[in-house]
């Protein structure tokens, strides 16, 4: 039966996220609010729980996952970052964007794309997951909360525990989100002196990429 964290979306209670957080270490998946959207998130490190995380979602480890970081400076242990590719990021996180860059052998093989070796990475704008991420001390793994064979993300906490309380530890409801994907870019190109790639328009504007 999940848990379920009502906390304030500007003034998260700690009290309620070590709560979160301690969950997270027994290897639970957990339903967490975004700048962009709903997302399950759990350790990194933990290979039973991005196996569950991958059931509850139903895609495969072709599907691209994303580690949620406070900031850059947790970078440069799971993505090889040049400064052209640096400068990018600084320009755009925090913020409603994922990036696409070649993993560091920090990162475990199970969870980059098995073929081109990336990670998707993210540095949300929300202070409630900021907060979490902080207790936690380390990035978390995540994939947006798209329910099997649908295609929008769930944004209601409430319908969230409803539909996935066996499935999942717990939802932090810090009330709605956006409700829109992030904008994803492949920076990988720019280790060869090319340009970012958009693969796909979302919330995050383009303008900031260069790319409007």
């Amino acid at each position: 039966m999940a848990q379920y964290f009502e906390v304030h979306p500007d003034n998260p209670q700690p009290r309620l996220l070590k709560q979160a957080v301690s969950l997270l270490q027994r290897g639970e998946v957990i339903a967490v609010p975004t700048d962009s959207s709903y997302a399950l998130a759990c350790r990194l490190d933990d290979k039973d729980a991005v196996d569950h995380l991958r059931r509850i979602r139903q895609v495969d480890e072709k599907h691209h996952l994303t580690l949620l970081c406070r900031d850059l400076s947790e970078l440069a242990n799971y993505a090889r970052v040049d400064n052209r590719q640096y400068r990018l990021l600084k320009a755009a996180t925090p913020g409603a964007y994922t990036f696409l860059l070649e993993a560091t052998k920090e990162v475990p093989r199970r969870v980059s794309h098995p073929q081109r070796k990336t990670i998707g990475l993210r540095v949300p704008a929300h202070r409630a997951l900021e907060e979490l991420l902080a207790l936690h001390g380390q990035p978390l793994l995540a994939t947006t909360l798209i329910p099997p064979g649908e295609t929008e993300p769930m944004n209601d906490a409430q319908d969230i525990r409803a539909r996935f309380e066996k499935q999942i530890g717990a939802v932090i409801d810090a009330g709605a989100c956006p409700s829109q994907p992030t904008t994803v870019v492949d920076l990988t190109p720019m280790g060869a002196g090319d340009e970012p790639l958009l693969v796909r328009e979302g919330r995050g504007p383009l303008d900031v990429l260069g790319l409007g």
